[in-house]
């Protein structure tokens, strides 16, 4: 599905898919090096505060879970227009009262902040947009995960360079939270002579992996201390 410009709530899979796929690319991408970066860190990243995707440039995102069934997206891509428009638009107009205002005014107050979506009872909503607003950066920002065959052909044409199959075979566990230890295992210990491939942070990925909850009850993953083979 793509998205539109501006966005609409209903551009977005439902929140658990959006988590899945962000969090599998974090999993994915994490290193011992970025974690030690702190506030200068880039790319894409899971932390105790959520998910995150900074290129330090264009665009940046959060997207954090706020209790059972509530998820919280925020950031700016450099397409938003909303900040700049007039009159003024409140990105926090019939926003529910579980989000973390203070931290969001203290963004809005700087500038700092694109535009704001939330989800609770299987729904995305946002503030009223003006029917003259172009763009509030969603699609430029979101498009990589929300839209399934971009995350596919961004998987494929990483520096780790997923083979197509493996690729959709991750997704797919992803967003059903079945990741098995084998589909792990199988990212782990590809061969690094390969050219295709960049060796995984194997610690690192496995830090990110237990904050992303995305692997089945009781199926296991390799040990960080494990050799590869």
């Amino acid at each position: 599905m793509a998205i539109d410009r501006p966005g609409r709530p209903e551009n977005l899979p439902a929140a658990e898919v959006l988590w899945a796929r962000w969090a599998l690319v974090a999993v994915l991408e994490a290193t011992a090096k970025a974690e030690v970066q702190g506030v200068r860190r880039g790319g894409t990243w899971i932390d105790g505060r959520g998910l995150h995707l900074d290129d330090r440039g264009c665009t940046w995102w959060t997207f954090q879970q706020m209790g059972e069934g509530r998820y919280l997206l925020y950031g700016e891509d450099e397409s938003s227009a909303v900040k700049w428009h007039e009159p003024s638009i409140d990105m926090l107009a019939q926003a529910p009262d579980w989000l973390p205002y203070e931290h969001l005014r203290e963004l809005l107050e700087g500038w700092e902040l694109g535009c704001v979506y939330w989800y609770e009872n299987g729904a995305w909503a946002r503030a009223p947009y003006p029917g003259d607003l172009d763009d509030d950066g969603l699609d430029c920002g979101m498009s990589r995960f929300a839209v399934r065959d971009e995350l596919l052909r961004d998987l494929i044409a990483s520096e780790r360079g997923l083979p197509r199959g493996r690729a959709d075979g991750l997704v797919a566990a992803a967003e059903a939270r079945s990741l098995t230890a084998a589909q792990i295992r199988e990212v782990l210990d590809a061969p690094a002579a390969a050219d295709e491939y960049v060796p995984a942070d194997r610690e690192a990925l496995l830090r990110s992996l237990e904050l992303a909850a995305l692997t089945a009850p009781g199926s296991g993953t390799p040990a960080a201390s494990d050799e590869p083979g």
